[in-house]
């Protein structure tokens, strides 16, 4: 009855949507999503219609009457549900980058649809069976190694997803699957929800400290509300980190920080008890695949391979680091005494604000000072070129593409011989309708189709400072690190060059995807890396010598800090996704208790991170975040490499090119990094980075 219901809902829906263009090829110049004539009211049939065929490919497979092979049933299965992909490629980063309150709607009714799909094709019994047998006989199949590990990582994502399951364990596993879907997408449209309900409206008298730039944002921002004469600030990312930085006033400091922290925990967006619900309901789901906790299930898959081996890694830098961090905090509580007169102890909402004085005081550094040499289309060029010095590629913009939004460009990307390798969008500006943050994805990504390699789509997103009537967007050097990091990833998904779409790009262990995005920062401390692009947008005067000694001479500050609050993320995600029964008291001690080692203040009541944690609780981090320190080990032990031998050259970028960028997840990435560096990491390199005392690093020093 529910499939005879599924064909004629798609079949009214068809009717409907006879001009849906997912019903036909993308016929544009570059295949790329046609997105002048995407209306949101066309995702849903078109999602529909993309698990129809889905499951009809899935029944092929399993009906087949031939004896299974790699061939027919493993790469079939990569290549099955080809139209839900191409929908669903361009439908989730439009939930983050353009999704208002129809979208959300979309998105609610297909969640239930998509999530037993998966559960559908993991708990197929015929396929599953298929599968085994392929796995069973792979020593005779000679099979290159991206086939073997295609071949193994089909057969765990089914090992590992309840395939082994009978009986009922089979039903509670589906609805386990349903509800930790409708959760995560819960928690996810609660944080953007809330995001959207803070205004502070401020008046000239509250604005002594920020910079000319935040006024005259907020200053514009408010006259779009018809407030002229007033000052309408929010809680974005580019928006909060500015006032926290340069408002001399304490009393809206606090008020900000106590706003941002204490964002989704009560009222109609409260994300309290969904954490509590979601952590436990993954538990569960563990539990049925045989594991203790979810971090133990969920780590298998990863180059750490276990929870033991990550708190390792957690508790070494943490033990390494915290002198550090403590004698940073002890200068800066000295420091503010002396600027204030009396004795005084910095408090949350007071460290950016004094961190900043005091790094300008002792390396007259003010990252202000330096927007002007970062005007955004300079800093394109200059990370754009980035790719072009080390691996050859132009860029090349295409207004012939279709872009989803006015602030969206399209750039051609060819390699140095020419050779086309993809298509990358940019989209940097803050909107009512996207998150915040930056993040990397694809509309298409690369694979191999009869023959034929077809070429990526990628996407790099971030919330810059929007340009204003009388300036154009200027970045700090943070977000210009930022736009590394994200071209990064997107280098990583553009010079693919696999045969199967589920282990190319960015289809890697989680906790190596971050080495391309963060190898890349690296260069933002290179005089010759600035010196290419870095000038002042009225002057074209290149930055200073002396800005650039500054940044580089002040990099190192406050890197103690940086890596405490980063590890305490890795341990709040380590902790909720640790538990062996549901938690039970309030979800804010829980927290507090999770990050006690690494805390350098003491917590204040009614905040707290877990209720707008989306990387964990709605992104796919869930017991992964300490993937970001773990790829930092990775990324300065590959940078120290390139300062070996010097950072342009050509023959250690193409290894870099040959070995990491190019291969995705075809082989494990211990083996794809051993044959770039010729060793192992190893932690030395991040220590040096960071200006920690060299004596520490043979005690945390680690085989990984």
């Amino acid at each position: 009855m529910r499939n005879i219901c599924l064909s004629i809902l798609l079949t009214l829906a068809f009717m409907v949507n006879a001009e849906n263009p997912f019903f036909k090829p993308f016929d544009n110049e570059r295949q790329t999503p046609p997105f002048a004539e995407i209306k949101t009211e066309h995702f849903e049939p078109a999602i529909l219609r993309g698990v129809e065929l889905a499951n009809k490919d899935i029944e092929s497979i399993v009906t087949n009457p031939d004896a299974p092979t790699f061939e027919n049933t493993i790469v079939a299965l990569d290549n099955a549900g080809e139209d839900l992909n191409r929908v669903l490629n361009v439908f989730y980063p439009l939930t983050s980058a353009l999704c208002d309150d129809e979208m959300m709607e979309v998105i609610n009714r297909v969640q239930p649809v998509l999530s037993n799909y998966s559960t559908s094709v993991i708990l197929n019994e015929g396929l599953w069976n298929r599968v085994k047998t392929v796995y069973e006989n792979r020593a005779s199949l000679k099979l290159t190694p991206e086939q073997q590990t295609l071949l193994e990582n089909t057969y765990n994502d089914f090992a590992l997803s309840g395939a082994t399951l009978t009986g009922d364990d089979r039903d509670t596993f589906r609805q386990l699957n349903d509800s930790i879907g409708k959760l995560t997408n819960r928690f996810g449209q609660n944080v953007l929800k809330e995001l959207k309900t803070y205004e502070i409206w401020l008046t000239a008298d509250d604005l002594d400290g920020l910079p000319k730039s935040a006024v005259e944002a907020a200053s514009l921002a408010a006259s779009q509300k018809g407030r002229e004469g007033e000052y309408l600030f929010t809680l974005d990312q580019p928006v909060y980190t500015q006032f926290m930085k340069y408002s001399t006033r304490r009393d809206l400091r606090e008020k900000m920080y106590r706003l941002y922290m204490g964002r989704n925990r009560e009222g109609e967006y409260n994300n309290k008890e969904i954490i509590k619900q979601i952590a436990d309901l993954r538990r569960q789901r563990a539990n049925l695949l045989g594991s203790q906790t979810y971090a133990q299930q969920s780590l298998k898959r990863t180059m750490a391979q276990t929870p033991e081996n990550v708190m390792g890694l957690l508790n070494q830098l943490a033990e390494a680091y915290r002198p550090a961090a403590d004698a940073e905090l002890t200068e800066l509580n000295k420091f503010a005494t002396e600027i204030e007169g009396t004795e005084f102890q910095v408090a949350p909402w007071d460290y950016s604000f004094y961190s900043t004085k005091l790094k300008n005081a002792k390396y007259s550094y003010d990252e202000e000072e330096m927007r002007p040499y970062f005007q955004l289309d300079n800093v394109i060029d200059g990370v754009f070129g980035l790719a072009t010095r080390l691996y050859g590629l132009q860029f090349t913009e295409n207004k012939n593409i279709p872009v989803y939004h006015p602030d969206v460009k399209a750039f051609d990307v060819n390699d140095a011989d020419g050779s086309y390798i993809g298509v990358i969008f940019t989209d940097f500006f803050p909107r009512d309708t996207k998150r915040a943050g930056a993040w990397m994805t694809e509309f298409r990504g690369q694979h191999v189709k009869d023959g034929e390699d077809v070429r990526p789509h990628v996407t790099i997103v971030m919330n810059f400072t929007k340009p204003t009537a009388d300036e154009p967007s200027l970045l700090t050097p943070y977000e210009v690190e930022t736009f590394l990091h994200e071209f990064g990833h997107a280098l990583h998904g553009l010079l693919s060059q696999c045969n199967y779409q589920s282990l190319a790009g960015t289809n890697v262990y989680r906790d190596f995807v971050e080495l391309p995005s963060q190898f890349n920062e690296n260069y933002l401390t290179e005089k010759e890396f600035l010196d290419g692009f870095a000038r002042h947008y009225k002057t074209g005067e290149p930055i200073p010598q002396e800005l650039i000694d500054k940044l580089v001479a002040s990099s190192q500050y406050g890197a103690a800090y940086a890596c405490l609050r980063q590890l305490m993320f890795g341990l709040i995600d380590m902790k909720w996704h640790s538990i062996t029964e549901p938690v039970e008291g309030d979800s804010e001690q829980f927290e507090n208790e999770a990050y006690a080692s690494v805390a350098l203040f003491t917590p204040i009541p009614g905040t707290m991170t877990s209720t707008t944690f989306s990387h964990i609780f709605s992104g796919g981090y869930a017991a992964g975040y300490y993937s970001y320190k773990w790829a930092e080990v990775l990324d300065a032990d590959a940078f120290a490499k390139f300062k070996e031998d010097g950072i342009f050259n050509q023959e250690t970028a193409k290894s870099f090119r040959q070995n990491i960028l190019e291969r995705g997840g075809t082989e494990n990435p211990a083996l794809l990094y051993r044959r770039f560096r010729g060793a192992d990491p190893s932690i030395n390199a991040l220590l040096k980075r960071d200006g920690i005392n060299p004596i520490n690093a043979k005690q945390i020093n680690k085989d990984m």
